[in-house]
């Protein structure tokens, strides 16, 4: 007997839970193997670990809205087809989605049967696309990051996804203990990144007190404080253009973290003692041998931050 097709793999992504559940119980009785996230920050890196075929999106959530994370996944060489489900509809709303890359529009509420029709056709475009990424994935993972030599099988699972998201501009956050080489991946992630031409700089949050480590990030003028004799540029000014690598951000206080948030938002910030607001265009890699989660949870790291670094 032929071996039975693998289900269908949807991520739905919307803040109404007894909505997502409703969901989940009826694609699932579709054949589907449904994941639910219930905002966009939690979408994105459940997508940075997993290959959905599918994303049903609603565009109204708090954190990282829905076109934030449309606009995210257009930059992904084989992200998930995603259908916009919503009941703040308009014709502007429609046709911006369409335009980052929606493969539909629906509005809530919906026929379930209407749904799974639509997912199946999206997942249909996508699986193809997908599978031949795989191999050449697959081919080329060992000429893509020479500097990593590794027989490891996990490893080479890493090496795969690092194909998948070093072209993206995604924030990517990469957890392990001390000395495992993170700071080898995110050179690895630059290197085959769009931006390789550009700089790579690192920053060991840990290392520094937290008016150097403002300094340090944001840059300073002349007279700002007392030894500042001269202007000079911050690391975000220093990676414009290309990848700043953020070692120990698990370790950035409370204040820190609020000016963080803002720039990695916004691309805008001062320098210490400024008046004139700058703006760059950063990649932003992390790394922490904490469990920023943890962290999160007992309220010592900002989990809108956590987001934002955090979306692979």
């Amino acid at each position: 007997m032929p071996a039975e097709a693998a289900p269908l793999r949807i991520l739905v992504a919307d803040d109404e839970r007894n909505f997502t559940q409703v969901l989940k119980m009826e694609l699932g009785r579709e054949g589907c193997a449904v994941d639910v996230a219930a905002d966009g920050g939690e979408a994105l890196r459940l997508m940075g670990g997993a290959e959905y075929d599918v994303l049903v999106l609603d565009l109204k959530m708090p954190e990282v809205p829905g076109m934030d994370v449309l606009r995210e996944i257009r930059s992904w060489e084989a992200g998930p087809e995603v259908i916009v489900l919503t009941g703040h509809a308009t014709v502007a709303t429609a046709i911006e989605a369409m335009k980052l890359g929606a493969y539909d529009y629906l509005t809530k509420p919906c026929k379930t049967e209407e749904l799974a029709l639509l997912v199946r056709r999206a997942a249909e475009k996508r699986r193809l696309l997908r599978e031949n990424l795989r191999h050449r994935a697959r081919a080329g993972r060992a000429d893509a990051f020479p500097q990593i030599v590794t027989q490891d099988p996990p490893m080479g699972a890493v090496l795969e996804m690092l194909v998948k998201i070093a072209p993206t501009d995604s924030a990517v956050l990469i957890q392990g203990e001390s000395g495992t080489g993170k700071e080898l991946v995110a050179h690895a992630i630059h290197q085959q990144s769009q931006r390789h031409d550009g700089p790579f700089v690192v920053l060991n949050c840990g290392a520094l007190q937290e008016t150097v480590l403002e300094s340090e990030l944001f840059g300073h003028e002349k007279g700002a404080f007392t030894g500042a004799v001269a202007a000079k540029p911050g690391l975000f000014e220093l990676a414009d253009g290309g990848t700043l690598f953020l070692d120990e951000i698990g370790e950035v206080s409370p204040a820190m973290q609020i000016r963080l948030l803002r720039v990695i938002e916004t691309g805008r910030f001062f320098r210490v003692g400024g008046v004139r607001e700058r703006t760059v265009d950063v990649r932003i890699l992390s790394a922490t041998n904490k469990d920023l989660r943890k962290l999160v949870e007992a309220g010592t790291f900002r989990q809108d931050l956590y987001y934002r670094v955090a979306m692979i």
